[in-house]
């Protein structure tokens, strides 16, 4: 129960402050009214005394329910977001047999690429507090690895359970762009990004990458290109400029990380102005239980 108050809130929580107005004049502000001495009273007095005090809580409880009720006590429920002016991302990570080399991470130098791409993407998605995100993986194949969601804890443990040839040695990075439009086609936001992610030359897709670009720009998709050592940088320069995005090259782990955290202020979300909070409001309780007080007062004040 005492933790369920500290929960409580007020809309208004300066109108409280009338309770501590009304304790100040009914102790200093008492009206001055005429004394009569009457004798033989005294068997009045008990029975007296007992309606005062009753007369007085009531009176009290009118007045300090009141003023809770119009300080408007609630509880705040959840927040929801309002989706359509927030931004869609789709990570397309590279996980074909190349990303095994080694040497991307100067510091360890036998970490492969893939492990150090999965420190940056974990590191990249919990910035995105308000964005939708989605992860798709491809080699010989394509897979969506997750679907968009704003659970971004469960995001970084599937990336923990990603590895290099999940769905095969090969590349077919156009086909995973292909994949990333299908998830975004529907999606209502006003901004819908792809992060595309790879270290070598495509050797397995399917549909042509004329194809692809002209859903992209159907559709409104921008890519960022994020190229690792010496991968196909004319396509992926091609990619990000039909779509209006950006390519980037990455030689180490540090340019990585700078590449997504430019991506990351790039990309800023304005859906911070667009939260619609839940909340239970509470007031009917005291104001019920003012009407009920006040009622009795009246009852009792006409009793007398």
């Amino acid at each position: 129960m005492y933790n369920y108050l500290l929960t409580i809130k007020f809309e208004y929580p300066y109108l409280l402050l009338l309770i501590l107005l009304f304790i100040f004049c009914s102790i200093f502000c008492k009206a001055k009214i005429p004394t009569y001495i009457m004798p033989h009273l005294n068997i009045f007095e008990q029975s007296r005394h007992k309606s005062l005090l009753l007369t007085t809580i009531l009176k009290y409880l009118v007045i300090f329910c009141s003023i809770i009720a119009l300080s408007s006590p609630y509880k705040q429920l959840d927040t929801q977001i309002i989706k359509n002016d927030g931004i869609d991302i789709v990570l397309s990570l590279d996980t074909s047999g190349s990303m095994n080399e080694k040497g991307l991470n100067t510091e360890n130098q036998n970490e492969n690429r893939f492990n150090v791409v999965k420190d940056i993407v974990k590191d990249f998605i919990p910035k995105r507090v308000n964005d939708n995100i989605a992860i798709v993986v491809f080699g010989t194949s394509v897979m969506m690895a997750t679907p968009l969601s704003f659970d971004k804890e469960a995001q970084k443990e599937i990336v923990d359970y990603l590895e290099v040839g999940i769905v095969g040695d090969r590349t077919a990075m156009i086909d995973s762009l292909a994949s990333s439009v299908n998830i975004l086609k529907t999606s209502k936001a006003k901004s819908k990004i792809v992060i595309l992610l790879s270290d070598g030359e495509d050797n397995a897709s399917n549909i042509p990458l004329e194809v692809v670009i002209k859903l992209l720009e159907k559709y409104s998709i921008k890519v960022y290109t994020v190229g690792i050592g010496n991968s196909n940088k004319i396509i992926l320069n091609q990619i990000s400029k039909a779509t209006n995005g950006k390519s980037y090259i990455a030689y180490s782990k540090d340019d990585l990380r700078d590449i997504y955290n430019e991506i990351d202020s790039l990309e800023k979300s304005k859906i911070e102005s667009n939260k619609i909070t839940l909340k239970e409001y509470l007031f009917f309780y005291p104001l019920f239980l003012a009407i009920i007080s006040l009622i009795l007062y009246i009852y009792l004040k006409n009793r007398e």
